[in-house]
């Protein structure tokens, strides 16, 4: 009764909340391949139910060789990292991780082929310090598999076709904007033609009419509506005319 009792108690505790179960949680990459002479990267992130205190934080990796030898330590991080000082790893580890960012990878530079093991990635936050490791099964080859050059390849081809497909969009985008400007030209009428208003009053010069009054004449020019000035009677024509009446006088006598 007394165990089944307290059992119950911690159960109401953690379902309220009172009781906050710990645990840490690792993960990282699996299988993982590398070229001989590269350098690889061990990505290895947590998530933990503790605030992040970066003075007691810790993050340890160690090695186990695939000839089933001795386990290793070859890195440890405490408020800064320790880079393993001799060994197999000996400068060649180098620190890519962030414990703010809850990241605790690790770069192997220039793997050799006795790297290949199995690598454990371990991070403790006070108080939660119980839970998963995380496990890394590195492979070393001479070239890269043939599922990787497939990646690669797809990866390539994937952003060539990006960059295809975006050109024939631009392309199509500025010929049906030509198109649309050309019918819009197409369909402006050119502006009518101003008519030229002419004078009701007035007509071409071949058409003039001159208007004569007795001996004063006054000429009038429809083409402009002007009266022209009197014209005046010639005194020769007026002195022949005497002299002709006079000789007519002359031979009646």
């Amino acid at each position: 009764m007394c165990a089944s009792g307290l059992f119950l108690v911690l159960f109401g505790l953690a379902a309220s909340g009172l009781l906050r179960v710990t645990g840490i949680k690792i993960y990282t990459s699996g299988d993982m391949e590398a070229v001989n002479g590269t350098d690889t990267r061990l990505k290895c992130t947590f998530q933990t139910s503790a605030p992040i205190n970066p003075q007691t934080l810790t993050v340890s990796w160690s090695f186990r060789p695939l000839t089933q030898g001795r386990e290793e330590s070859i890195f440890h991080y405490q408020q800064k990292p320790y880079l393993p000082i001799e060994g197999t790893f000996r400068k060649r580890v180098v620190w890519a991780g962030d414990i703010m960012g809850r990241d605790a990878s690790i770069i192997i530079r220039q793997v050799k082929f006795t790297y290949n093991g199995t690598y454990t990635c371990q991070v403790k936050n006070p108080p939660d310090v119980h839970g998963t490791v995380g496990e890394i099964r590195l492979r070393v080859v001479t070239t890269a598999s043939f599922s990787e050059l497939l990646y690669l390849a797809m990866a390539i081809g994937g952003g060539i076709a990006a960059v295809v497909v975006l050109l024939v969009i631009i392309v199509s985008c500025r010929k049906c904007k030509k198109r649309q400007c050309q019918r819009m030209e197409g369909n402006v009428e050119a502006p009518p033609q101003k008519k030229e208003r002419k004078d009701p009053t007035a007509c071409p010069p071949s058409r003039a009419v001159h208007l004569y009054l007795s001996q004063t004449s006054i000429e009038i020019d429809s083409s402009d509506g002007m009266i022209s000035d009197p014209s005046t009677p010639d005194s020769s024509s007026s002195e022949e005319d005497e002299r002709s009446t006079d000789e007519d006088e002359d031979d009646s006598d």
